[in-house]
Parts: structure tokens; sequence; C-alpha cells
């Protein structure tokens, strides 16, 4: 994998999809808090070493927002994947306020027609469980996740509060 390729692929797709307002989305970015985190340098991302459940038992988020790890997707099959993110959130991450969300290639998120993938890397992001939640509660209030479907909400807060209820 060229690390250095995936890195300038991924704050591409953050740059230019995740942070731009989308009118399937009701005119929201996919990630409204994705800019501050770019801008204040309070995301990082780093190459992915072993494999998920190896490499995120240990992190700690430091001065950061989200600490991304990327990996090439042909090592692990999208459930293989997604297995070792839910293992890993399940054993080490929640129990210390923390969670994993993954994003591989082959496995679809459509949100009103909008694929919410990066689309080349398998991605690793972790951020602040409780933070997160604080944030998904605020959109929440806002209207934010009001025409997203009840499959991939279930999906999306599978280890988190839903903001919802």
């Amino acid at each position: 994998m060229d690390f250095e390729q995936a890195r300038q692929d991924i704050m591409q797709w953050i740059q230019e999809f995740v942070e731009q307002p989308n009118p399937a989305l009701n005119g929201w970015p996919p990630c409204p808090h994705a800019r501050r985190a770019r801008t204040e340098n309070r995301l990082d991302i780093r190459p992915g070493v072993t494999d998920p459940y190896t490499d995120l038992r240990s992190v700690e988020l430091g001065r950061f927002e989200v600490i991304a790890f990327v990996y090439d997707p042909a090592e692990f099959t999208a459930s293989e994947f997604e297995e070792q993110i839910r293992a890993v959130n399940t054993a080490f991450l929640i129990p210390r306020d923390l969670v994993a969300l993954a994003d591989h290639p082959d496995t679809p998120e459509t949100v009103n027609g909008v694929s919410m993938n990066q689309g080349q890397w398998a991605i690793a992001f972790v951020q602040s469980l409780s933070q997160l939640n604080a944030v998904a509660r605020n959109l929440g209030d806002r209207g934010y996740y009001q025409d997203w479907s009840e499959d991939y909400l279930r999906e999306l807060f599978e280890h988190r509060r839903d903001p919802r209820s």
C-alpha cells in the first residue's frame, strides 16, 4: 500500500465530499464537524500496521479528535474488517470511551442515494464515544438524520447512543 497516496486520497475525499453541503442530505455535509477537525489539525491519518484489532487496541486520541487507520482493502474482506472493528470496540475501545467506525469499499453505505464511503481504502475512524454521542444528539435535534433509512441508522449507532431516542 502506498500510504502517502492513501493519505492524499482520504484528505481529498474529506475536503471535496465529507465537508461539502449535499442537496440529497437536506443541504448538510456528510459530516458537519469534519472541516473543523481538519483545519484545526485534530485529524490524524495513520497507516494500519497489522490489522484493526491489533492496531486499535491501545490507541489514544491525545490532541486528536479523529485518528484514521488506513488499510489496503484487499487485505481484508469487508466482513473481516467490520468484525475486527466490532471486536476491538467491544473488548478495548468502548470501555475507554472510544469507538471505531469502519469504512470498507465493499460495504455500501448509502443515504438518500449518496454513497458515503471513501471508496478506495479500508479505514477505521477512532473517536471519543461520548463526544460523538453529544455531537450526534445535537445534530439529531436539528433534523440531520430525519431522512436517513432506519436500517442504516441502526448500523451506524450499533455501539453508540441513538440520538433520536
